[in-house]
Parts: structure tokens; sequence; C-alpha cells
């Protein structure tokens, strides 16, 4: 079995389970995150003995969303006062890749199960809104955070979300940036379920894995093809689009801000410059 860095895999019952274990703090994603992602779930896709996947966070959250001290090399060469096209073009690679990651989620063909606890922040909402069913235990919290670090979210929550909760609800998450609770994400339709605890939800989501991987498992595959087709060509069309936003226009001193505030450890200072 392979060692990954920021996952453990393990399957039973025809069920696999991957759990984000960081190496960052709250399962923040970092490098290694968005490498073994699309690995991951290219193999659980080929692996005939596995007809349902459940994924979840270890400890108490889910994921608190990208690791920006990790990846902050990623966004250095943009910060400077020249910016050039090279810089950019590589800028916009890498998002690819990392849309890439999360698109491998959301196209492989044993359909997929999110237990939710804790925080689901950021990527960790990209990362869910891949998924087919989400399900939260009581005390989890999402929030749609990227505006408040001064990106535009461009990993797919733009792009899969209205599917889900519709547009309106996105716009209020996206825009505000605000936190919700696992009471209002059930009401809004981003989770299916809510359950007393971490354990409860966890158990819940294996429960139902075991029973889909009771059917047929190519009418399985067949009825996420079929559900999958309207809006795959949307979802791929938007991702391109907002990675050439981001790579034109997301160099900003309010992103240098938004930085440095981590780091510092203190609430950014945003001037629109």
């Amino acid at each position: 079995m392979t060692e990954w860095k920021a996952f453990t895999v393990e399957s039973k019952d025809r069920v696999a389970r991957v759990t984000l274990t960081g190496p960052g703090k709250g399962n923040a994603m970092g490098p290694d995150f968005w490498h073994e992602l699309p690995l991951i779930f290219g193999r659980l896709d080929a692996d005939p003995e596995v007809r349902a996947i459940v994924l979840t966070g270890s400890g108490k959250h889910f994921s608190y969303g990208l690791d920006l001290p990790a990846m902050s090399p990623l966004f250095g060469p943009l910060l400077g006062e020249r910016a050039l096209a090279a810089p950019r073009t590589n800028f916009m690679r890498h998002i690819r890749e990392m849309q890439a990651a999360v698109t491998a989620v959301a196209d492989c063909r044993k359909p997929v199960i999110a237990a939710v606890s804790g925080w689901c922040i950021g990527g960790g909402l990209d990362l869910i809104a891949a998924v087919d069913v989400r399900l939260a235990s009581a005390e989890a919290k999402f929030s749609l955070r990227e505006a408040k670090v001064a990106i535009v979210a461009d990993i797919g929550s733009l792009h899969r979300l209205p599917g889900i909760i519709g547009e309106g609800h996105v716009r209020e998450l996206a825009l505000t940036g605000k936190d919700i609770d696992a009471a209002r994400a059930e009401k809004i339709g981003l989770v299916n379920d809510v359950y007393p605890d971490q354990d409860a939800v966890l158990d819940a989501a294996h429960a139902m894995a075991r029973e889909i991987a009771t059917n047929p498992p190519l009418v399985v595959q067949g009825i996420k093809d079929v559900l999958d087709q309207p809006k795959a060509g949307r979802v791929a069309d938007g991702l391109r689009y907002v990675s050439a936003w981001n790579a034109a226009f997301l160099p900003s001193e309010d992103l240098t801000e938004a930085i440095q505030s981590v780091f510092e450890k203190r609430e950014p200072e945003f001037r629109g410059r």
C-alpha cells in the first residue's frame, strides 16, 4: 500500500475511506494534498473492489482550506511590481492543476460521500462541492471565505455549488465570506442530513456507502454519468475562465495584505488596490 503524506486510505466491504490528515493544522491543503488527491481518486476509480467512497477529515475538523503559509510560494512571483506574462502563465497552470485535482473527485465513477465535522473552509468547500452526497455533524461549520483573503474562489465552489444550493445562496456565501452552521447548511441543501456528533456522521456515511455498494456497480456508475452530463461542460468552461481571470487580476496590494495578515496573525486592512 502507498504511504500518503496528506491522506490515509483504507478499504473494507467494497467501501473505501479517504481521510484528510494535513500535515497542516486543521487538515489544511498544502502541496502534498494537491499532488496526492488526483492520484488517490484515480486509483479508487480503477479499483474494481471499490464501489463507494467516504471522504472525511482527521481530528476535529474536515479542513481549514488552503494552507496559505505552505502555498505562499505560488503567489510570490505575482506580488512584485512587474508580474509579467511568464509568472502569470505559470500561476494559471498551477490553478488548473489544483482544479484538476478536485475535478478528479467529481469525475470518479464511484459515488463519494463526504462526512463533515468541525470547520469546512474555502478549499474544503471546493472539495465537498465535488462529491455526490454531503453529511454533517451538528457542530460543523462552513465558509466560502476566499473573498476575505482577496481571492476569487477558483477551484470549483462558484461553479458546482449553484447546482447544489442555488445561485442566491452561493452569492451570499461568496460575497460575504460568512460562516454558516450545520443547521443552515441543511436548510439550504448543502448537506443532506445532520447527525449529533462526528462518530454518528461517519457511521451514517459508511452505512450509505455500503447501501450503494450493494447495487449493480455499472448501473451506479451510469447514474453518476447521466446526472453529471448536463453540468460537465459548464463547470469546465467556468474553471478555465476563472483561472484566466485570476492570473490577470489576482495580483494586488490587497492580496499581499491578506497573506501578511495571516503570518502576522492580525485582521487585514483592504484598500482596493
